[in-house]
């Protein structure tokens, strides 16, 4: 599977949901969204450019997990690209421990309140850090991304094909403050590499 992707800061929320109702997009989760990203303590993973994450989906009904790699990053007509193998499962408690029992380690915490909208094939989601500007992250193939753009109302110039430590250090210089991605951040409990995120 390929990964194809851009982000932009979220203006407003309530506004954005609306256009993307409006529009005929179908709400398909909302809840809390855990990442717990995993490497070895020589951080072989992360000098490859590649990415073991455990996702964990919480909401009212219960959670949810899947497991994912992702390969190196690649750029192409403007859009951030990667090769993607996830797969799901009902214990995320599991597979945290037999990651851990591989040998792996959590490098980055990231949680976040989020809304994931599906616009005819394209996922569309908003996401609220701890202590971080918001963002929309629109995923899917090219010409699905450019329409649901259109269908945020949002200015195309916007998105960009920057990871999220990008957009943690333009908010931290323009507030003065440190981004908190996860809870135990904010909690001023750990504080996890930048360059992990």
């Amino acid at each position: 599977m390929r990964e194809v992707e851009l982000k932009a800061v979220l203006d407003d929320w309530a506004r954005r949901a609306a256009r993307l109702t409006e529009a005929g997009a179908v709400l398909a989760f909302a809840g809390r969204l855990e990442d717990r990203r995993y490497d070895t303590p020589l951080r072989d993973l992360a000098r490859r450019d590649e990415v073991l994450r455990l996702r964990i989906y919480r909401d009212a009904s219960g959670a949810r997990a899947e497991l994912g790699w992702k390969g190196p990053t690649g750029y192409e007509d403007g859009y951030k690209v990667r090769d993607e193998l996830q797969c799901s499962a009902d214990a995320p408690d599991v597979l945290a421990t037999m990651l851990a029992r591989l040998g792996y380690e959590v490098t980055r915490a990231i949680d976040r309140e989020i809304a994931q909208y599906d616009v005819r094939g394209t996922t569309v989601r908003f996401e609220r850090y701890p202590r971080m500007d918001d963002l929309v992250e629109v995923e899917g193939a090219p010409d699905g991304i450019e329409r649901a753009i259109v269908a945020l109302g949002m200015e195309r110039a916007a998105f960009t094909t920057e990871r999220l430590p990008q957009f943690v250090m333009r908010w931290q210089q323009r507030t003065g403050q440190s981004a908190a991605l996860c809870d135990d951040e904010l909690a001023g409990r750990t504080r996890y590499a930048l360059e992990d995120a």
